[in-house]
């Protein structure tokens, strides 16, 4: 038998203790504890959905480039309610659809293949068009040579090339018919063993495809179908028979989502193809039908289609296996508080002011990822305040001080001074940047009752002025903490009336806000950190009741998608974060009533792993 070096190249460190050098999928040797150990990766053990951006129209009936990914990918044609179809064509660059030229001819109920620069389109409605095809090139369509059997609502797959169409139906009869495309011409080659429309598909080229689904008569069908470029055999079924879903890929790997089933006429069920079987995986968000789809059962998109109405949404799949971030025990503060100020990323962080809540503290704190260190105090206690920078150049703004105060304070790594005031006396505001462009918005202001603001100021190391206003009054938001003041995203806090806990998020671009896809979780007074395209939110209070929540989301530029959980809950905590990648959270209330104000560190990492004892 082959010795572990002969496997993997090393032998077995011996070391004592955990092994700081190891590496996922290493084994070695704990002499202290007389255990092996072995480290392996956190993963996902099943795929999920997460929101993409809107397309600019909303419609049903469309193709897309099955080869495209969930960052390249085109979808055209139609129906959108301004007509019977439409030859609109929009682009997909993993945030954003971009509108580009049209087709030729309008259409709905046609299929597609290739991707995001080299696609064609065949088939579809209105009868006139259901034998034609056109190719795409990155910027135009050009009509290229016929279907020789005209129809609708078939399904495709393969390249702008090689490509291949099968099944759909004229309304009748409900057809077989594949189709082969070399570049040139389209030549009828052998039949589906099921005759069947309203399917999905998805191939490598003309030689490798794979249908699935559909419709015949009365009949819904789950049957799948491999091509090995000459002939179609019979593989096993989907779990859930269902017709007009969204689907691709290749015959070793492919998803299907949504569609028309026997109990429903609008489904989230999603199923992922490994070559052999079909397994059930994380439902869509947005029960839907009579839409498209790119990828594959690791990586897909899907879009558009018919919830009722006719549905803008984007959704992006991804596999079983990603990578999962999980949290840690970091070093305790020195000083317990809550409601305190912050700067700095996960490894060097800064924390100062706060209270228990009363008495209101001082304290300042470094990290230095291990860590925390006592420096010099601020002058003045106060709490509810915000901050930016970095743990050597900082910002303190806002806070409560008996009554709120519009004080500016400045950290240079050693000392703190005086800066110049805030247009406006708040605290709990949201906030970030650096000491000479820095931003803070929302908060509560002095007044009975005191008003909850939806002001910004932006601050140009001198200044503060004044700027549009959120969208959302509110107060205890959280932001991303590390771009400049021309960029932001402000999430979650509590509004009027009765300081209702908010999902809604905003996004900064230097001159307005403007809202994009809402938190999972409604909360307030919860932890973030890090940028517009990469931030996280954890912890907090949530409408459920006053018990701090644990539950961690982390955004992608586009929406929020739920992780790994904390191991202590809290309020008021403060934070440090460069990206979703690498947070901190430390101190903050744990509970209600007379308060359990804390000082843990817990530090969150993506990618993560775990070390398990293979013998005691």
């Amino acid at each position: 038998m082959a010795t572990y070096k002969q496997n993997v190249g090393t032998t077995v460190v011996n070391y004592a203790g955990n092994y700081p050098g190891a590496v996922d999928g290493e084994l070695w040797y704990d002499s202290t504890n007389k255990d092996f150990k072995y480290r392996y990766a956190n993963v996902t053990s099943s795929g999920s959905w997460s929101a993409g951006g809107n397309l600019n129209t909303a419609r049903q009936n469309t193709a897309a480039s099955g080869n495209g990914t969930k960052t390249a990918t085109i979808l055209f044609g139609g129906s959108d309610g301004t007509g019977p179809q439409t030859a609109k064509t929009e682009s997909y660059n993993g945030s954003n659809w971009t509108e580009l030229n049209d087709m030729n001819d309008a259409r709905r109920t046609l299929a597609g293949a290739g991707t995001q620069t080299a696609a064609i389109g065949f088939g579809g409605t209105p009868s006139p068009l259901g034998n034609q095809a056109e190719s795409w090139n990155g910027t135009n369509w050009t009509e290229v040579n016929d279907l020789n059997q005209g129809r609708r609502n078939l399904a495709g797959g393969g390249t702008s090339t090689s490509a291949l169409g099968f099944g759909g139906y004229t309304p009748s009869p409900i057809y077989a018919l594949t189709e082969l495309w070399n570049g040139t011409n389209w030549t009828e080659v052998n039949d589906l063993n099921t005759a069947r429309a309203q399917m999905a598909g998805g191939g490598t080229d003309n030689t490798s495809a794979l249908a699935f689904g559909g419709y015949a008569g009365t009949t819904q069908y789950g049957n799948t179908e491999t091509w090995n470029g000459t002939n179609w055999t019979e593989v096993n079924d989907m779990n859930t028979a269902r017709y007009y879903i969204a689907g691709a890929g290749a015959p070793d790997n492919a998803i299907v989502a949504g569609g028309y089933s026997a109990t429903a006429e609008y489904v989230a069920l999603t199923e992922v193809w490994n070559g052999t079987n079909w397994t059930e995986e994380g439902d869509l968000a947005t029960a839907r039908r009579d839409f498209a789809g790119s990828g594959t059962g690791t990586s897909g998109i899907v879009m558009g289609g018919l919830t009722p109405p006719r549905s803008a949404l984007t959704e992006e799949f991804t596999g079983a296996g990603a990578p999962v971030g999980a949290w840690s025990t970091g070093g305790n503060l020195n000083t317990a508080r809550m409601g305190g100020g912050q700067a700095g990323i996960q490894t060097s962080a800064l924390v100062f002011g706060g209270g228990l809540p009363s008495p209101f503290k001082t304290e300042t704190e470094s990290y230095n990822g291990t860590s925390w260190t006592e420096l010099n105090n601020l002058p003045t206690a106060n709490i509810a305040l915000s901050g930016a920078g970095s743990s050597t150049a900082a910002l303190g703004f806002g806070g409560y001080t008996t009554p709120y105060t519009a004080a500016t304070k400045i950290w240079n790594g050693t000392n703190w001074s005086d800066g110049n005031n805030m247009n406006q006396a708040r605290g709990n505001v949201g906030g970030g940047g650096t000491t000479t462009s820095a931003i803070a918005f929302g908060g509560i202001a002095p007044g009975s009752p005191p008003p909850i603001e939806a002001l910004t100021e932006t601050y140009n190391g001198t200044n503060w002025t004044e700027v549009n206003n959120l969208n959302t009054a509110r107060y205890y938001l959280t932001s991303s903490t590390q771009n400049p003041n021309t960029a932001s995203l402000a999430y979650g806090g509590a509004s009027p009336p009765a300081g209702g806990k908010q999902t809604v998020t905003e996004l900064w671009n230097g001159t307005n806000w403007t809202e994009v896809n809402d938190l999972n979780t409604a909360r307030s007074t919860a932890a973030g950190g890090g940028i517009t395209t990469s931030a996280i939110c954890s912890t907090g209070t949530t409408p459920s009741g006053p018990t701090r929540v644990t539950s961690t989301e982390i955004w992608n530029g586009v929406s929020w998608a739920e992780t790994s959980d904390m191991s202590t809950g809290s309020s008021e905590s403060m934070y440090a974060a460069a990206s979703n990648a690498a947070a901190l959270v430390t101190a903050g209330e744990a509970a209600s009533g007379s308060p359990a104000v804390i000082a843990r560190t817990e530090e969150f990492n993506s990618p993560s792993s775990t070390t398990k004892v293979l013998t005691d």
